[in-house]
């Protein structure tokens, strides 16, 4: 069990915020890719709304995925912050540091901030492309009613 707790206090950290830091990172580039996407989409060479639809919404749930999981992540980064707090406090035999306690509860919570920092940026680009989706869906819409009908 000793050998655990100090895997978790070396490792905990690095896992964590190198974890949250890679899916900032994915996040980042398929967005980017998104608004590359959407800069350049042609609404009129789509025959159906469903292609459309299939075209603008790729790479979307990626996104959402890591806005909705990012403050998880952080938060078992702080639950294990806060697990090896309470195990130091076990060890040292009822010769409790305040400070000490307090800056490794501290530092546990620094995993959850990251977290929600992670996810608020995710979900403020999925947010917003939702509405580029639902834009381009109308925009699509709108110039199939211009066009005249074929008889089948």
């Amino acid at each position: 069990m000793e050998q655990l707790f100090q895997f978790l206090e070396h490792h905990t950290d690095f896992v964590i915020l190198g974890l949250l830091g890679l899916l900032s990172v994915i996040c980042l580039w398929k967005a980017i890719e998104r608004i590359m996407f959407y800069s350049k989409v042609d609404i009129s060479k789509y025959d159906t709304l469903e292609e459309l639809d299939i075209d603008l919404t790729h790479n979307l749930t990626t996104i959402s995925t890591i806005g909705s999981n990012a403050p998880y992540i952080g938060l078992l980064g702080t639950v294990v912050g806060i697990l090896l707090t309470f195990y130091h406090l076990g060890q040292s035999g009822g010769d409790i540091d305040a400070a000490s306690i307090m800056v490794n509860l501290s530092l546990a919570l620094k995993a959850t901030a990251v977290g929600i920092l992670v996810a608020i940026i995710a979900m403020v680009f999925y947010n917003g492309f939702g509405r580029k989706v639902e834009e381009n869906k109308l925009k699509w819409l709108a110039l199939q009613s211009k066009k005249p009908h074929q008889a089948v």
